[in-house]
């Protein structure tokens, strides 16, 4: 019987730059840091209020990465260079209050706050092919 999930991936185009933002401008923390025999780096990060949750950021365009095939990371790049991969949500009790700060760090919102339906939201991009509703929700 399967209980949980443990690790779920984002594909980044570069790993250093997904380690900047995910832990010094977002404050997640780093799980795993480590290089294999092959060069393959396994990188993962959790969110401070859920460490049992990894999040394997991945680089598919090295050669030989995860066994893709050119035309395969080529697609990888063409996905990741239109941000069109890792649409995801991230919670935060106050939206206006994290996106100012997150702003003051360097971080790239594609607009501000707005209230929707579900609360209040605002769209971040990571810088490496991926964005999330950065979303605190409507109180019920």
């Amino acid at each position: 019987m399967i209980t949980k999930v443990s690790h779920v991936s984002l594909f980044v185009l570069d790993q250093d730059k997904a380690f900047d933002f995910y832990v010094n401008k977002l404050g997640f923390k780093v799980h795993t840091d480590q290089t294999m025999d092959n060069g393959f780096r396994w990188l993962t990060v959790t969110a401070p209020e859920q460490p049992g949750l990894e999040i394997a950021l991945l680089a598919p365009l090295a050669p030989g990465a995860m066994g893709y095939d050119e035309e395969t990371r080529n697609a990888f790049r063409v996905l990741l260079e239109k941000g069109a991969l890792g649409a995801g949500v991230l919670y935060t009790p106050d939206c206006r209050a994290a996106y100012r700060e997150l702003k003051a760090k360097g971080v790239q919102f594609k607009g501000e706050p707005k209230e929707q339906f579900y609360g209040t939201e605002a769209i971040i991009t990571d810088g490496t092919g991926n964005w999330f509703s950065m979303t605190q929700p409507k109180e019920h």
